[in-house]
């Protein structure tokens, strides 16, 4: 039997990179939307951020301005009404290393996948849509739910619940993520978690942030789970 029940994986940079094209949608957007081109939320925001926070860092820096909730919806409408097509057209957009092995073998073995993002929902399943692995993934917490990690990755537990009918032990749930803002989710969401580091991040600085497991990537043994 596997260690876990449930195994909540982030996206960008855990299971997929989308070559650059969340970053293309959002400089599309404050420009079609706000009329500011050019603008790049790589200066205002880092890995592991919801897209909620993002916008509203972005936005107060390059406008000048706190966003009202009107700007934020205006935004990230605009964003994703384009992020399809710039995921679809990506040069650079890639499944990153083990993760099509990995997601059928825990599947087989009786895991509940889902997923634990900062993305819009929508966002989610257009950066999983090219890759067709949607499908993985019965269960999810986005950006869309709460701007806070560890609120969005209780709301993903609890979708969890909901599904199987009963509580799940925290300690046979687990959190797979590339960032240290992962891992502090997990951490204060009381669940296990995975550090990857496929991501902006190397190992020695996901270890720094005291994961209860680290790995290089996910082509290594995933703790757990019989290899």
């Amino acid at each position: 039997m596997p260690s876990f029940e449930l195994i909540l994986f982030d996206i960008d940079g855990t299971l997929i990179d989308t070559g650059g094209a969340g970053a293309r949608s959002w400089t599309w957007a404050f420009e079609h939307a706000f009329d500011r081109p050019g603008v790049d939320i790589g200066k205002y925001s880092s890995a592991g951020m919801t897209d909620p926070v993002v916008a509203r860092k972005t936005f107060t820096e390059a406008i000048g301005r706190e966003p009202t909730g009107e700007d934020l919806a205006r935004l990230i409408a605009a964003y994703l009404s384009v992020l399809p097509d710039y995921v679809a057209a990506s040069e650079g957009y890639r499944v990153l290393p083990g993760v099509e092995e990995l997601l059928p073998r825990l599947h087989d073995a009786g895991v509940l996948l889902g997923v634990t993002t900062g993305a819009m929902e929508a966002g989610a399943h257009a950066k999983l849509g090219r890759a067709c692995l949607n499908h993985f993934f019965l269960v999810g917490g986005y950006g869309s739910d709460s701007e806070d990690r560890v609120e969005l990755t209780k709301t993903a537990v609890k979708r969890a619940e909901r599904l199987l009918g009963r509580s799940l032990d925290p300690r046979q749930v687990a959190v797979v993520g590339d960032t240290p803002l992962d891992i502090s989710a997990a951490q204060d969401a009381g669940v296990v978690s995975v550090g990857v580091a496929t991501g902006k991040y190397d190992l020695d600085e996901l270890c720094a942030a005291s994961p209860d497991h680290a790995l290089s990537s996910l082509t290594e043994p995933f703790p757990g789970i019989e290899n």
